[in-house]
């Protein structure tokens, strides 16, 4: 059953995050996620507004947190330390 990596990110460092960007694609990509959206316009509803929006499909839920949990998904996030606010939910699809 598919799921999806829902991330609400405030970019802080544009160039760090773009490093971030650069190498955490692979990752995604290697345990099977797809972007089906990245940026682009939003409209903050209710809560917290961020600046940007990311989903990635995976195959499962497993393969998700597989991703996250990787050594490879660990280095990306090194990367993005410090040049971003963000908030990640996995959410298995229904």
């Amino acid at each position: 059953m598919a799921a999806y990596w829902i991330a609400h990110v405030t970019v802080t460092d544009a160039q760090a995050y773009a490093a971030y960007q650069a190498q955490a694609r692979g990752v995604f990509e290697a345990h099977g996620g797809r972007f089906l959206a990245r940026g682009g316009r939003a409209v903050a509803l209710e809560g917290a507004a961020f600046a940007r929006h990311v989903i990635v499909e995976f195959p499962s839920i497993e393969d998700a947190q597989a991703c996250y949990a990787s050594d490879q998904y660990r280095a990306a996030r090194a990367l993005r330390r410090g040049a971003a606010e963000v908030q990640i939910a996995i959410v298995e699809d229904m």
